[in-house]
Protein backbone atom coordinates (compact mmCIF):
# COMPACT_ATOMS: atom_id res chain seq x y z
CA UNK A 1 0.00 0.00 0.00
CA UNK A 2 1.14 3.55 -0.62
CA UNK A 3 1.57 6.14 2.09
CA UNK A 4 -1.39 8.09 0.71
CA UNK A 5 -3.61 5.02 0.90
CA UNK A 6 -2.51 4.31 4.46
CA UNK A 7 -3.10 7.92 5.48
CA UNK A 8 -6.63 7.72 4.10
CA UNK A 9 -7.20 4.51 6.07
CA UNK A 10 -5.81 5.89 9.30
CA UNK A 11 -7.96 9.01 9.06
CA UNK A 12 -11.20 7.02 8.90
CA UNK A 13 -13.57 7.22 11.86
CA UNK A 14 -12.42 4.70 14.46
CA UNK A 15 -15.24 2.18 14.07
CA UNK A 16 -15.21 2.41 10.27
CA UNK A 17 -11.51 1.51 10.28
CA UNK A 18 -12.13 -1.39 12.67
CA UNK A 19 -15.00 -2.65 10.52
CA UNK A 20 -12.82 -2.69 7.40
CA UNK A 21 -9.90 -4.32 9.20
CA UNK A 22 -12.11 -6.98 10.75
CA UNK A 23 -13.55 -7.86 7.35
CA UNK A 24 -10.02 -8.36 5.97
CA UNK A 25 -9.14 -10.42 9.04
CA UNK A 26 -12.15 -12.72 8.67
CA UNK A 27 -11.43 -13.20 4.96
CA UNK A 28 -7.87 -14.34 5.65
CA UNK A 29 -8.27 -16.02 9.05
CA UNK A 30 -11.84 -17.35 9.16
CA UNK A 31 -11.19 -19.55 12.21
CA UNK A 32 -10.17 -16.50 14.27
CA UNK A 33 -7.57 -18.45 16.26
CA UNK A 34 -4.74 -16.80 18.20
CA UNK A 35 -1.16 -18.00 17.94
CA UNK A 36 0.72 -18.28 21.24
CA UNK A 37 4.45 -17.58 20.96
CA UNK A 38 7.21 -17.74 23.55
CA UNK A 39 10.33 -15.57 23.33
CA UNK A 40 13.54 -16.51 25.11
CA UNK A 41 16.65 -14.34 25.32
CA UNK A 42 19.45 -16.83 24.74
CA UNK A 43 22.16 -14.16 25.08
CA UNK A 44 21.41 -10.97 27.02
CA UNK A 45 23.11 -7.57 27.11
CA UNK A 46 26.51 -6.35 26.03
CA UNK A 47 25.33 -5.42 22.54
CA UNK A 48 27.53 -3.01 20.58
CA UNK A 49 24.55 -1.31 18.92
CA UNK A 50 23.04 1.97 20.17
CA UNK A 51 19.29 1.37 19.67
CA UNK A 52 17.81 4.15 21.81
CA UNK A 53 15.03 1.99 23.28
CA UNK A 54 17.11 -1.01 24.28
CA UNK A 55 18.53 -1.94 27.69
CA UNK A 56 20.78 -4.51 26.04
CA UNK A 57 23.04 -1.85 24.53
CA UNK A 58 26.46 -1.75 26.20
CA UNK A 59 26.41 2.03 25.71
CA UNK A 60 23.76 2.71 28.38
CA UNK A 61 23.84 2.44 32.17
CA UNK A 62 20.89 0.20 33.05
CA UNK A 63 20.09 -2.41 35.68
CA UNK A 64 20.15 -5.23 33.12
CA UNK A 65 22.41 -8.14 34.02
CA UNK A 66 24.44 -9.41 31.08
CA UNK A 67 24.15 -13.11 30.34
CA UNK A 68 26.36 -15.20 28.07
CA UNK A 69 24.89 -17.56 25.50
CA UNK A 70 22.72 -20.12 27.28
CA UNK A 71 23.60 -23.77 27.10
CA UNK A 72 21.64 -26.00 24.77
CA UNK A 73 20.25 -27.85 27.78
CA UNK A 74 18.88 -24.62 29.29
CA UNK A 75 17.28 -23.56 26.01
CA UNK A 76 15.71 -26.98 25.48
CA UNK A 77 14.24 -26.89 28.99
CA UNK A 78 12.56 -23.56 28.21
CA UNK A 79 11.40 -24.77 24.81
CA UNK A 80 9.79 -27.89 26.24
CA UNK A 81 8.05 -25.81 28.91
CA UNK A 82 6.76 -23.43 26.23
CA UNK A 83 5.35 -26.34 24.26
CA UNK A 84 3.67 -27.81 27.32
CA UNK A 85 2.08 -24.42 28.04
CA UNK A 86 0.55 -24.25 24.58
CA UNK A 87 3.02 -22.14 22.60
CA UNK A 88 3.27 -23.10 18.94
CA UNK A 89 6.20 -20.83 18.06
CA UNK A 90 9.43 -20.66 20.03
CA UNK A 91 11.50 -17.55 19.38
CA UNK A 92 15.13 -17.16 20.41
CA UNK A 93 16.80 -13.76 20.57
CA UNK A 94 20.46 -12.87 21.02
CA UNK A 95 21.84 -9.39 21.67
CA UNK A 96 24.35 -9.28 18.84
CA UNK A 97 24.97 -6.92 15.94
CA UNK A 98 24.96 -9.98 13.71
CA UNK A 99 26.37 -13.46 13.23
CA UNK A 100 29.03 -14.88 10.96
CA UNK A 101 29.36 -18.45 9.74
CA UNK A 102 32.31 -20.45 11.02
CA UNK A 103 32.43 -18.76 14.43
CA UNK A 104 31.95 -20.70 17.65
CA UNK A 105 28.88 -18.71 18.69
CA UNK A 106 27.15 -19.21 15.35
CA UNK A 107 27.90 -22.94 15.40
CA UNK A 108 26.50 -23.15 18.95
CA UNK A 109 23.29 -21.41 17.91
CA UNK A 110 22.89 -23.67 14.88
CA UNK A 111 23.31 -26.71 17.14
CA UNK A 112 20.63 -25.36 19.51
CA UNK A 113 18.25 -24.69 16.61
CA UNK A 114 18.60 -28.26 15.31
CA UNK A 115 17.45 -29.66 18.64
CA UNK A 116 14.65 -27.13 19.19
CA UNK A 117 13.31 -27.91 15.71
CA UNK A 118 12.61 -31.50 16.78
CA UNK A 119 9.96 -30.40 19.32
CA UNK A 120 7.16 -29.80 16.84
CA UNK A 121 6.96 -26.01 17.18
CA UNK A 122 7.72 -23.28 14.69
CA UNK A 123 11.25 -21.99 15.28
CA UNK A 124 11.99 -18.27 15.06
CA UNK A 125 15.31 -16.56 15.76
CA UNK A 126 16.54 -12.98 15.87
CA UNK A 127 20.32 -12.73 15.78
CA UNK A 128 20.95 -9.40 14.07
CA UNK A 129 22.42 -9.01 10.60
CA UNK A 130 22.69 -12.08 8.36
CA UNK A 131 24.67 -12.69 5.20
CA UNK A 132 23.36 -14.98 2.44
CA UNK A 133 25.40 -18.00 3.56
CA UNK A 134 24.38 -17.66 7.21
CA UNK A 135 20.72 -17.37 6.21
CA UNK A 136 20.92 -20.64 4.27
CA UNK A 137 22.58 -22.39 7.23
CA UNK A 138 19.83 -21.26 9.58
CA UNK A 139 17.16 -22.47 7.16
CA UNK A 140 18.85 -25.86 6.87
CA UNK A 141 19.12 -26.11 10.68
CA UNK A 142 15.35 -25.80 11.00
CA UNK A 143 14.50 -22.10 11.35
CA UNK A 144 10.92 -21.40 10.31
CA UNK A 145 11.01 -17.61 10.48
CA UNK A 146 13.59 -14.90 11.06
CA UNK A 147 12.66 -11.80 13.04
CA UNK A 148 14.26 -8.55 11.92
CA UNK A 149 12.20 -5.48 12.80
CA UNK A 150 12.49 -2.21 10.92
CA UNK A 151 11.26 -0.36 14.03
CA UNK A 152 10.09 2.82 12.26
CA UNK A 153 10.24 4.76 9.01
CA UNK A 154 13.43 5.18 6.94
CA UNK A 155 13.35 8.90 7.75
CA UNK A 156 13.10 8.52 11.54
CA UNK A 157 15.41 5.52 11.86
CA UNK A 158 18.69 7.52 12.12
CA UNK A 159 17.21 9.28 15.18
CA UNK A 160 16.88 5.92 16.92
CA UNK A 161 19.89 3.93 15.71
CA UNK A 162 23.22 5.17 14.34
CA UNK A 163 25.37 2.03 14.46
CA UNK A 164 23.70 0.47 11.41
CA UNK A 165 21.43 1.71 8.64
CA UNK A 166 17.96 1.00 7.35
CA UNK A 167 19.63 -0.43 4.26
CA UNK A 168 21.45 -2.94 6.48
CA UNK A 169 18.12 -4.11 7.89
CA UNK A 170 16.54 -4.46 4.46
CA UNK A 171 19.54 -6.37 3.14
CA UNK A 172 19.20 -8.97 5.89
CA UNK A 173 15.49 -9.34 5.14
CA UNK A 174 16.31 -9.91 1.47
CA UNK A 175 18.87 -12.58 2.45
CA UNK A 176 16.32 -14.29 4.70
CA UNK A 177 13.73 -14.42 1.93
CA UNK A 178 16.24 -15.66 -0.64
CA UNK A 179 17.16 -18.50 1.74
CA UNK A 180 13.52 -19.62 1.90
CA UNK A 181 12.69 -18.56 5.45
CA UNK A 182 9.59 -16.62 6.41
CA UNK A 183 10.12 -13.03 7.54
CA UNK A 184 8.82 -11.66 10.84
CA UNK A 185 9.12 -7.87 10.59
CA UNK A 186 7.38 -5.06 12.44
CA UNK A 187 7.99 -1.94 14.45
CA UNK A 188 7.77 -0.05 17.71
CA UNK A 189 5.30 2.67 18.65
CA UNK A 190 6.27 5.38 21.11
CA UNK A 191 9.86 6.01 20.02
CA UNK A 192 9.27 9.72 19.31
CA UNK A 193 7.90 8.98 15.84
CA UNK A 194 5.06 10.75 14.04
CA UNK A 195 1.90 9.16 12.67
CA UNK A 196 3.47 9.51 9.22
CA UNK A 197 6.51 7.53 10.41
CA UNK A 198 4.22 4.72 11.55
CA UNK A 199 2.43 4.60 8.24
CA UNK A 200 5.69 4.81 6.27
CA UNK A 201 6.83 1.73 8.19
CA UNK A 202 3.73 -0.10 6.99
CA UNK A 203 4.30 1.18 3.47
CA UNK A 204 7.78 -0.36 3.43
CA UNK A 205 6.69 -3.64 5.03
CA UNK A 206 3.70 -4.05 2.72
CA UNK A 207 6.04 -3.58 -0.29
CA UNK A 208 8.03 -6.73 0.56
CA UNK A 209 7.74 -9.45 -2.06
CA UNK A 210 6.68 -11.76 -0.56
CA UNK A 211 5.05 -9.90 2.30
CA UNK A 212 6.10 -10.86 5.85
CA UNK A 213 4.56 -13.95 7.40
CA UNK A 214 4.15 -12.07 10.67
CA UNK A 215 4.18 -8.41 11.73
CA UNK A 216 4.91 -7.67 15.41
CA UNK A 217 3.53 -4.36 16.66
CA UNK A 218 5.38 -3.29 19.81
CA UNK A 219 4.62 -0.45 22.21
CA UNK A 220 7.67 1.08 23.82
CA UNK A 221 8.26 0.14 27.42
CA UNK A 222 10.53 3.03 28.51
CA UNK A 223 13.53 1.62 30.33
CA UNK A 224 15.59 3.60 32.87
CA UNK A 225 19.02 4.43 31.53
CA UNK A 226 18.05 4.43 27.86
CA UNK A 227 17.64 7.65 25.81
CA UNK A 228 13.89 7.05 25.50
CA UNK A 229 13.32 6.45 29.22
CA UNK A 230 11.10 9.53 29.53
CA UNK A 231 8.80 8.83 26.60
CA UNK A 232 5.05 8.79 27.21
CA UNK A 233 2.87 5.72 26.94
CA UNK A 234 1.35 5.09 23.51
CA UNK A 235 -2.30 6.08 23.26
CA UNK A 236 -4.34 2.83 23.14
CA UNK A 237 -6.46 4.16 20.28
CA UNK A 238 -3.30 4.85 18.26
CA UNK A 239 -2.17 1.28 18.88
CA UNK A 240 -5.52 -0.15 17.78
CA UNK A 241 -5.45 1.99 14.63
CA UNK A 242 -1.95 0.71 13.86
CA UNK A 243 -3.10 -2.89 14.30
CA UNK A 244 -6.03 -2.25 11.96
CA UNK A 245 -3.87 -0.58 9.31
CA UNK A 246 -1.32 -3.41 9.53
CA UNK A 247 -4.07 -5.98 9.07
CA UNK A 248 -5.29 -4.27 5.90
CA UNK A 249 -1.78 -3.53 4.54
CA UNK A 250 -0.46 -7.07 5.10
CA UNK A 251 -3.68 -9.11 5.00
CA UNK A 252 -2.27 -12.64 5.13
CA UNK A 253 0.28 -12.01 7.90
CA UNK A 254 -0.13 -12.84 11.54
CA UNK A 255 -0.25 -9.46 13.28
CA UNK A 256 1.44 -9.95 16.63
CA UNK A 257 0.47 -7.85 19.65
CA UNK A 258 3.92 -7.74 21.19
CA UNK A 259 5.80 -5.65 23.77
CA UNK A 260 3.84 -3.33 26.03
CA UNK A 261 0.88 -5.59 26.79
CA UNK A 262 1.39 -5.21 30.56
CA UNK A 263 0.13 -1.65 30.12
CA UNK A 264 -2.98 -2.61 28.14
CA UNK A 265 -6.38 -3.24 29.65
CA UNK A 266 -8.33 -6.35 28.70
CA UNK A 267 -10.69 -4.10 26.76
CA UNK A 268 -7.88 -2.58 24.70
CA UNK A 269 -6.48 -6.02 23.91
CA UNK A 270 -9.95 -7.20 22.89
CA UNK A 271 -10.23 -4.31 20.41
CA UNK A 272 -6.77 -5.16 19.07
CA UNK A 273 -7.91 -8.74 18.43
CA UNK A 274 -11.05 -7.48 16.70
CA UNK A 275 -8.92 -5.14 14.56
CA UNK A 276 -6.80 -8.03 13.34
CA UNK A 277 -4.18 -9.02 15.91
CA UNK A 278 -4.00 -12.81 15.98
CA UNK A 279 -0.75 -13.61 17.73
CA UNK A 280 0.74 -12.77 21.11
CA UNK A 281 3.90 -13.45 23.05
CA UNK A 282 2.92 -15.72 25.88
CA UNK A 283 4.66 -16.09 29.22
CA UNK A 284 6.12 -13.87 31.92
CA UNK A 285 9.09 -12.47 30.00
CA UNK A 286 9.57 -10.72 26.66
CA UNK A 287 13.37 -10.59 26.23
CA UNK A 288 14.19 -8.13 29.05
CA UNK A 289 10.71 -6.72 29.78
CA UNK A 290 7.77 -8.05 31.75
CA UNK A 291 4.93 -9.74 29.87
CA UNK A 292 1.44 -10.74 31.07
CA UNK A 293 1.37 -14.04 32.90
CA UNK A 294 0.26 -17.08 30.91
CA UNK A 295 -2.74 -17.72 33.17
CA UNK A 296 -4.05 -14.19 32.69
CA UNK A 297 -3.73 -14.52 28.93
CA UNK A 298 -5.64 -17.80 28.95
CA UNK A 299 -8.35 -16.20 31.07
CA UNK A 300 -8.73 -13.28 28.67
CA UNK A 301 -8.89 -15.52 25.60
CA UNK A 302 -11.52 -17.64 27.32
CA UNK A 303 -13.61 -14.55 28.09
CA UNK A 304 -13.47 -13.58 24.43
CA UNK A 305 -14.22 -17.09 23.19
CA UNK A 306 -10.97 -17.18 21.21
CA UNK A 307 -9.29 -20.49 20.51
CA UNK A 308 -5.55 -20.95 20.05
CA UNK A 309 -3.71 -22.03 16.93
CA UNK A 310 -2.25 -25.51 16.55
CA UNK A 311 1.49 -25.89 15.92
CA UNK A 312 2.59 -25.83 12.29
CA UNK A 313 6.35 -26.52 12.09
CA UNK A 314 6.03 -27.14 8.33
CA UNK A 315 4.82 -23.57 7.88
CA UNK A 316 4.33 -22.58 4.24
CA UNK A 317 6.62 -19.64 3.52
CA UNK A 318 4.87 -16.79 1.66
CA UNK A 319 5.57 -17.09 -2.07
CA UNK A 320 7.08 -14.32 -4.15
CA UNK A 321 4.79 -12.71 -6.71
CA UNK A 322 6.77 -12.88 -9.95
CA UNK A 323 4.81 -9.98 -11.41
CA UNK A 324 6.05 -7.59 -8.69
CA UNK A 325 9.55 -6.33 -7.80
CA UNK A 326 11.52 -8.23 -5.16
CA UNK A 327 11.71 -6.87 -1.63
CA UNK A 328 13.76 -3.66 -1.52
CA UNK A 329 17.43 -4.06 -0.77
CA UNK A 330 17.82 -0.49 0.38
CA UNK A 331 15.74 2.37 1.73
CA UNK A 332 16.15 4.32 -1.50
CA UNK A 333 14.23 1.74 -3.49
CA UNK A 334 11.16 2.94 -5.35
CA UNK A 335 8.77 1.84 -2.62
CA UNK A 336 10.60 3.96 -0.09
Amino acid sequence: MTLAELQDLNSLPFFELLKRAHAVHEANFPDGKIQLCTLLSIKTGGCSEDCAYCTQSARYETDLQNQRLLSKEAVMESARAARENGSTRFCMGAAWRGVRGGTDRFNQVVDIIRDVSTLGMEVCVTLGELGPAEAVMLKEAGVTAYNHNLDTSPEHYPNIVTTHTYEDRLRTIRNVQDAGMAVCCGGILGISETITDRLRLLEVISSFNPQPESVPINSLMPMPGTPLAGNAQVDPFDLIRMIACARIAVPAAKVRLSAGRTRLSDETQALCFFAGANSIFYGDKLLTADNPEAGKDRELLAKLGLETLEPNPALDVPVKNSELPASPACATASCC
